[in-house]
């Protein structure tokens, strides 16, 4: 599930294979872009803040959201792509290929005001921008508010996603449901926040539990029915909607309250 650490990485990839080089083909394939053509400018960047990535080209930039299946792939120019039907960008140089596939959002700004669509981002678990006193004040902002649904808003730290902040419940031995008030060191669970995508930002198999054997990477994300790591009590899972989409919850009855 793309995540903070997802995108960081996908920019570095990115960034490795375009930057410096010069466009052969710009295909994108979304109707409200389709005549924007970008083929003879040169990559200057790629960056990420938070889920969202930025690839900027002369005057433009090509700005897209993973959401919860979108990737992107680099390959060598020529190589078919999988899942063709659902790639939604073609970039091509002299020796590569960058396909964006199954892109939640996707879109070309001018690049002199990209950095406006995410100016309402709380500070960037994985950017030069965060710090993790104000991401402790937001979290706090309202001490009602259910945990999940504070680690979720973008708006309070950038780059929580499901996995992450289910985790960090049980790693911090609260209930996603539980508000907020009730977190003994906001500022605690801020700094292991960005220790944990920090720790997987270079790389796709992330682990929660230091462990990279397969199976063995996440405390309970997943794994509903399993038992509990620590104290042997079955996961459970539940899941429900808000305005920002359908979620899923993992926790440990004994270890959480």
């Amino acid at each position: 599930m793309p995540e903070g650490d997802t995108v960081f990485h996908t920019a570095a990839n990115l960034r490795d294979a375009l930057v410096g080089k010069t466009l052969t083909r710009c295909d994108v394939r979304v109707p409200q872009y389709a005549t924007v053509d970008l083929t003879g400018h040169a990559v200057d960047e790629v960056i990420s803040r938070g889920k969202h990535l930025f690839i900027r080209v002369g005057p433009a930039s090509i700005h897209s959201h993973l959401k919860m299946d979108g990737s992107w792939r680099v390959t060598p120019r020529g190589k078919p792509t999988r899942q063709a039907s659902k790639v939604r960008i073609l970039l091509e140089t002299a020796d590569i290929q960058a396909a964006g596939i199954d892109l939640g959002v996707l879109e070309v700004l001018d690049c002199e005001h990209d950095m406006d669509v995410v100016a309402h981002l709380g500070p960037d678990l994985l950017g030069p921008d965060w710090d993790p006193k104000v991401a402790a004040a937001n979290l706090t902002v309202d001490p009602d508010r259910p945990i999940a649904a504070a680690l979720l808003d973008q708006r309070v730290l950038a780059g929580v996603g499901n996995v992450y902040c289910n985790e960090l419940c049980f790693v911090f031995g609260r209930l996603p449901t539980s508000p907020v008030s009730t977190l003994a060191d906001p500022l605690r669970v801020a700094t292991r926040a960005r220790d944990m995508l920090w720790a997987n930002r270079a790389r796709w198999n992330r682990t929660t539990t230091g462990n990279l054997r397969p199976g063995q990477e996440l405390w309970v994300y997943g794994r509903a029915g399993q038992l509990c790591r620590r104290c042997g009590t079955p996961i459970q899972r539940a899941e429900s909607s808000d305005a920002a989409g359908e979620r899923v919850t993992y926790w440990c009855p004994a270890c959480q309250c």
